[in-house]
């Protein structure tokens, strides 16, 4: 008896050290491996690149929308073809566009090193309709950041309006380079509670609106009114301002001065003829941003300026780009609206006059619930010329016109748009824009050539209004 009881714990002995010895060559689960390593350094959505101590975040944006008179949402419909408004102007333009951003960040000895881009394509109606060669590239954000300074392409630090806020359309009243982006290179220094200071060095062609050379016919097209005779950049724009930044929103006063310089006297442009002496433009402004307290996300922002010589920092819509500036004609039948934006004005002999200008702009945007907001918005601007620039601008009025001449003109916006979110990070929005031109100060007709399916012929100046609506569908990926 004792001989089976032993040979039987026996065997059980044996059966748990071979269990043992099975179990423990069996597959254990692995321990989850984190690939990405996130960065809680920066705020939700950046990682770690592999390898590196620098935090990236990626985001962006895909946008589709119909626009009927808004011109693909870069401008309202003011000159050139889209201004005739006959048989050949697209009332209706469609734009596809597509947006990546990167934001990489990393800790120096000088603080955090920062660099953001912004860049995508985009095709819109009346571009090339080739497969891949009608897209347009859009680059709108290039910057580096250290230790209070920026060096890149970003807004301008004179602006505080942030348009896509409340509208969808890229409005000509107030400042906001933001759906552009600037070259320049800033300090901003920081006095601590939000206070800071920035001094800022600018691109001077992104503010020019043309120096109207009297001496030459005055044209009319798809680059403006005027015949632009800006000398080249000799010296950038210089902007700066005091702001702050708190719970309850932010405030601005700003400042610029801009060169205003011509090529030469005369209508053969050369260098033997001369050239007026070269003039200092001038901005001021100030800028309010509230978070209104009756809703939660609901704001309020305003923001106003006051500009010799610098037409863009008070309408960065009217600004060429370029030598040649920009106008307004805008068409009704045999009636039209018409008017000059310059910087200056000069004649044959004598110095150039500077354009004064005056804008403001606010608007307000309401929660109704939190997937559906409503905004109001709208502007005034006013332009005004000394006796000498309406003495040259109208005794320069393309062909015969009649009537007493007053070269100041005005124009006003407003605007509502409402965006409805079905899922998160999807906006539907619908936005309606009324344009009022107030031009009838040049006299009671004008004899123009202005093409595009327009005949050549005395046009009886008018105050006209435009109608705008846009329909958007745009799909957010930020992080």
């Amino acid at each position: 008896m004792k001989m089976v009881k032993s040979l039987l714990l026996g065997s059980a002995a044996g059966l748990v050290a071979m269990t043992g010895a099975q179990a423990a060559d069996l597959p254990v689960k692995a321990k989850a491996v984190q690939y990405v390593k996130i960065c809680s350094l920066y705020g939700a959505g950046f990682y770690y690149i592999p390898g590196t101590d620098t935090c990236i975040k990626l985001g962006g944006f895909v946008r589709y929308e119909n626009n009927w008179q808004a011109n693909g949402s870069f401008a309202v419909r003011m000159n050139g073809a889209t201004g005739t408004f006959t048989r050949t102007s697209n009332d209706v333009v469609t734009r596809a566009r597509g947006v990546i951003t990167t934001d990489a960040r990393s800790q120096t000895e000088y603080g955090t090193l920062r660099s953001y881009t912004a860049f995508g394509e985009q095709w819109t109606t009346g571009d090339a309709t080739t497969a891949g060669s009608g897209a347009v590239t859009n680059m709108y954000r290039l910057f580096i950041q250290l230790g209070g300074f920026t060096a890149g392409r970003t807004a301008s630090f004179f602006d505080l309006w942030d348009t896509p806020k409340y509208s969808n359309t890229t409005n000509v009243i107030a400042s906001d380079t933001g759906g552009t982006g600037q070259n320049l290179i800033a300090y901003t220094f920081s006095f601590g509670n939000g206070l800071s200071a920035s001094l800022s060095f600018e691109d001077p062609t992104m503010r020019r609106a043309g120096v109207a050379n009297a001496a030459v016919a005055t044209t009319f097209g798809s680059t403006g009114l005027v015949t632009g005779s800006y000398a080249g950049a000799n010296w950038p724009d210089v902007v700066t301002n005091l702001r702050v930044d708190q719970a309850w929103g932010a405030a601005q006063i700003m400042g610029a001065i801009h060169a205003v310089t011509a090529t030469y006297y005369g209508a053969t442009q050369l260098e033997t003829n001369g050239h007026p002496n070269d003039e200092v433009g001038w901005a001021i402004g100030g800028g309010l941003n509230l978070n209104v307290p009756w809703a939660q996300g609901d704001t309020f922002s305003v923001q106003a300026a006051y500009t010799q010589g610098a037409l863009a920092y008070v309408a960065q819509g009217l600004a060429g780009g370029s030598a040649l500036g920009n106008g307004l004609a805008v068409f009704n039948g045999q009636n039209v609206a018409l008017g000059y934006a310059t910087d200056g004005v000069y004649g044959p002999t004598g110095s150039i006059e500077l354009t004064s200008a005056w804008s403001v702009y606010a608007g307000i945007q309401h929660y109704w619930t939190p997937n559906l907001r409503t905004s109001l918005y709208g502007g005034y601007l006013a332009l005004m010329y000394n006796a000498n620039a309406t003495a040259l601008i109208c005794g320069d009025l393309p062909g015969a016109h009649t009537g007493a001449c007053n070269a100041d003109w005005q124009m006003f916006q407003i605007g509502s748009r409402t965006v409805f979110n079905p899922v998160a990070n999807l906006d539907l929005s619908v936005d309606i824009l009324y344009n009022r031109y107030q031009t009838a100060g040049l006299g009671s007709t004008v004899v123009l050539a202005p093409g595009n399916s327009k005949p050549t012929q005395a046009y009886t100046l008018t105050d006209e209004g435009v109608w705008q609506a846009m329909f958007r569908v745009q799909r957010n990926f930020y992080p």
